[in-house]
């Protein structure tokens, strides 16, 4: 019996086999948090890779730091041709901005990117990352709003700062854990602090600026403390309390800093810059 031919038929057919054998590939909301297995819990996958590169304490740390990297796709990739043309970085750290509104496709891009870094790369939350769902996007490709993480005798400890993102309740930044991960130097003989918005902007919650400058202060092992947002370069000590400040260059600027760390509390500040890929 002749079978007649239907090409709508046919082409539905096609579309729904298509999609379900590259389901990962869909998109269904903009919104979504779902997100493949590979490139879940990525500041997990990040420390985990730092930790088998172990550094002794007398060793020196040496670290790129840089902010704000969202929407910059192409400098994206020019930073990590540079980055990967240093010698003897251990890591990178990004303090916040992944993404401009919060959207999975933004953080899964930029990671796309940054994973061809030859070292381990670790993020903070900014206000950006918040908009829509993002807290949860966030939550579900890189992990943990506020974590600690020792290697090398340093001590870093990274939080959520975007106070005006929680509507000024007094609850962020978390005063009481970050109290606690500055007197906790069991491990550490130093110890940086790495967010995303400076006590110095109004995107603090105005409530906690000295009552965080002072828990900042009481360490007496802080190098230093450092921040994004404001996407340039910054090195001061606004609160005239003995603690340095610094905040980042973002992507676009086409520069970053790294930062060399030893002894009880020595630092060298270098700042890099890099040219588009011909």
């Amino acid at each position: 019996m002749n079978r007649r031919y239907s090409p709508g038929r046919s082409w539905w057919h096609l579309l729904v086999a298509g999609g379900l054998s590259s389901c990962s590939l869909l998109e269904f909301s903009p919104n979504q948090t779902l997100v493949p297995a590979a490139e879940r819990q990525l500041t997990t996958q990040n420390l985990i890779r730092l930790a088998s590169r172990p550094k002794r304490e007398s060793d020196t740390l040496r670290f790129v730091f840089v902010g704000d990297c969202q929407r910059f796709y192409d400098e994206a990739e020019d930073f990590v041709a540079s980055v990967n043309q240093q010698r003897n970085i251990d890591f990178v750290v990004i303090a916040g901005d992944i993404s401009d509104f919060g959207l999975v496709r933004e953080m899964r891009w930029v990671h796309h990117r940054l994973r061809k870094l030859n070292v381990p790369y670790l993020t903070v939350i900014g206000n950006h990352d918040h908009v829509g769902n993002g807290r949860a996007v966030y939550e579900s490709v890189f992990g943990s709003l506020n974590y600690s993480f020792v290697y090398g005798g340093t001590k870093f400890i990274c939080l959520d700062t975007n106070g005006r993102e929680y509507g000024f309740q007094g609850q962020v930044p978390d005063l009481g854990w970050l109290g606690e991960q500055l007197a906790d130097t069991a491990n550490s003989r130093r110890s940086i602090v790495l967010c995303h918005v400076p006590p110095t902007d109004a995107d603090f919650d105005p409530k906690l600026v000295q009552p965080y400058a002072r828990t900042i202060r009481s360490s007496s092992q802080l190098v230093f403390h450092l921040a994004g947002h404001i996407h340039r370069f910054t090195n001061g000590q606004p609160f005239h309390d003995g603690v340095q400040y610094l905040t980042a260059y973002n992507f676009r600027k086409r520069q970053y800093n790294i930062l060399s760390v030893w002894g009880q509390r020595q630092y060298r500040l270098e700042t890099v810059a890099y040219a588009p890929a011909l």
